[in-house]
């Protein structure tokens, strides 16, 4: 029985990493999905590959931190496909600088990805709001391990912050909109092997080692390990569950 039948999912960042592997996941379960990313040959490309699966998936390019455009792609995406009902998100970017270095990058930084982490997040909910509220729908929101702690690795506050942010909007969302039937969750990943830390894992791999020491399954996270919890968190298998985080980290905040 296809999980997610009837839905329609918006997914960001789903150009590659965990948002690629959600929107994939979210096909075989019978939704029709609508990847979002700034990169929009990226979008194209997993849709298409979506459909050659015998999936239905559209793309369209997507800044979350311009909200106009949010606005205007949930609008898109009603006439095209209708009223989304699942809405992703996963867009982030991360840099591992911290505030003590040259005062123009740790500035640039902290803007970079509160916007995009944090701020895209309020942007495109936002934006889907009429929809989500018209279907009943649910939101799942990409946090971390970092939405509890700052990793003693060498590592960014600005991406500690906007992950610690996702997790109270989150919480804060569920509060609000439980009355209009609207779920909302997040799912908190340990290191997962994607895109965003490849160069990282190329020349540092006494780091990965580090995340991998410190986790009880013994090694790195994979996107399809994302997978099971964002179907869960999107079906009626989560019915009585909001305001909630799923940790995929392989039980790195045990010890």
């Amino acid at each position: 029985m296809a999980l997610l039948r009837n839905h329609i999912a918006a997914i960001t960042g789903a150009g590659s990493g965990i948002g690629r592997a959600i929107a994939s996941g979210y096909a075989r379960e019978g939704a029709r999905v609508v990847l979002l990313d700034i990169n929009a040959t990226a979008a194209a490309e997993a849709a298409r590959e979506i459909r050659d699966a015998g999936g239905k998936a559209e793309s369209f390019a997507l800044d979350v931190t311009r909200r106009d455009d949010c606005h205007a792609v949930a609008r898109q995406i009603a006439d095209i496909a209708g009223p989304v009902s699942i809405l992703v998100n996963n867009a982030g970017i991360t840099r591992r600088n911290g505030i003590s270095g040259a005062t123009e990058a740790v500035i640039k930084d902290w803007e970079d990805i509160i916007a995009i982490n944090l701020t895209g997040v309020f942007n495109v909910t936002h934006a889907f709001m009429d929809s989500l509220r018209a279907t009943r729908g649910r939101i799942v929101n990409i946090g971390s391990v970092q939405s509890f702690m700052h990793l003693r690795t060498p590592t960014s506050p600005a991406y500690t912050a906007s992950k610690h942010g996702v997790l109270g909007l989150t919480r804060a969302l569920a509060a609000e909109l439980g009355k209009d039937g609207v779920r909302v969750n997040a799912i908190g990943p340990g290191f997962i092997e994607t895109p965003l830390n490849e160069k990282v894992r190329a020349s540092d791999p006494g780091l990965v080692k580090i995340f991998v020491d410190h986790t009880p399954l013994g090694r790195a996270g994979k996107p399809e390990d994302i997978v099971g919890p964002a179907i869960f968190l999107a079906s009626d298998l989560s019915a009585f569950v909001t305001g909630s985080i799923v940790m995929a980290d392989g039980g790195y905040r045990t010890i």
